[in-house]
């Protein structure tokens, strides 16, 4: 199977929304290997957040990739104007909309890689016709809509089977919700690289309190994985 490195993407959800060029800034001075955005619609998920033109200001402050996360629904209409704005990365819910393959063929078709999300509820095998279609699987471990929430420990399980139907294609494996230095290294110890991270990395307000946040979950997950 391949080996991604371990790749920390704070989700700018959670910083201080008043600076938010500085927090991208920073957060990158940090260490920060991805920009995770939260895209939130208040219909598919319970909590509206920014959309292009917010991401559009955002990306002259920092060369990291920008790992968009689409919880909109439907999310074809809006995937050119996030792929515009400078998405490097988009990732759509198969619970989104009817035609899965089709979003992430449209994805791949703007130049950008192409992720598929699923929720806790939703089982793997969402993914067994798209695999081939995909850049990143986004395992969601909580219920999206809010920062702050616990991991679902049945999520572990859930990542292991991910990965061993990935097998050798150059798939990437996020997470995303409750990651701090315990869950990090549970998700990447079951297969996960990409550790999406708000509440537990924007705390402390400074370059210094970011990069020690990333250097644990980074360490962590590391020794976790062997």
């Amino acid at each position: 199977m391949m080996t991604h490195p371990i790749r920390i993407a704070p989700s700018i959800l959670a910083a201080d929304f008043s600076k938010l060029g500085q927090e991208v800034r920073d957060v990158t001075q940090a260490g920060a290997d991805w920009i995770h955005l939260d895209v939130m619609d208040g219909h598919f998920v319970p909590n509206i957040t920014f959309g292009p033109d917010v991401i559009k200001s955002l990306r002259p402050h920092t060369q990291a990739t920008f790992d968009c996360h689409l919880m909109i629904a439907p999310a074809d209409p809006f995937l050119e104007a996030f792929a515009k704005a400078g998405c490097d990365i988009i990732t759509v819910h198969a619970e989104a909309g009817p035609h899965l393959h089709r979003s992430l063929q449209t994805v791949r078709s703007l130049g950008k890689k192409a992720g598929v999300s699923l929720n806790p509820a939703t089982p793997e095998d969402a993914l067994e016709y798209v695999l081939d279609t995909v850049d990143l699987v986004l395992v969601m471990t909580v219920n999206p809509g809010f920062g702050g929430q616990k991991f679902v420990d049945a999520t572990e399980e859930k990542i292991r089977r991910i990965k061993a139907m990935i097998g050798s294609r150059p798939i990437e494996i996020e997470v995303d919700g409750g990651i701090a230095p315990e869950t990090a290294a549970v998700a990447a110890k079951a297969g996960a690289n990409v550790l999406v991270a708000g509440s537990a990395i924007f705390k402390g307000g400074s370059v210094e309190s970011y990069r020690g946040a990333i250097e644990t979950l980074r360490a962590r997950a590391e020794k976790a994985r062997g």
